[in-house]
């Protein structure tokens, strides 16, 4: 759950960031499981998984999260945590996300 407008503005954000086998967004995936923001230590912590540990793309999601955050928030330390539970599954899949996959 996001507390803040500005963490909101920032999954928002994150819906740029897109799984390049899939071409979906990693929040319609289902990928990023929480993101917060403290602006007092202009710091950006993102927790979130990939499709599957072996996945090919990780390193490319990951720099593309971290380098739209940047972007975003020049000065800010952007941290992006990589984590393996909960594992990424169908039920994580927003309706978007569903529906650009085929299970809707």
């Amino acid at each position: 759950m996001l507390d803040t407008d500005e963490e909101k503005k920032i999954l928002e954000m994150l819906k740029k960031v897109l799984d390049p086998e899939l071409m979906v967004n990693i929040i319609d995936l289902g990928l990023v499981y929480g993101v917060t923001f403290d602006a007092q230590g202009r710091q950006i912590d993102v927790t979130l998984t990939l499709t599957s540990p072996g996945c090919p793309m990780g390193g490319i999601i990951i720099e593309d999260a971290q380098q739209t955050l940047e972007n975003n928030y020049p000065g800010s330390e952007i941290n992006i945590n990589l984590v393996w539970e909960p594992a990424c599954s169908i039920e994580r899949l927003t309706e978007n996300g569903k529906a650009e996959l085929g299970y809707s």
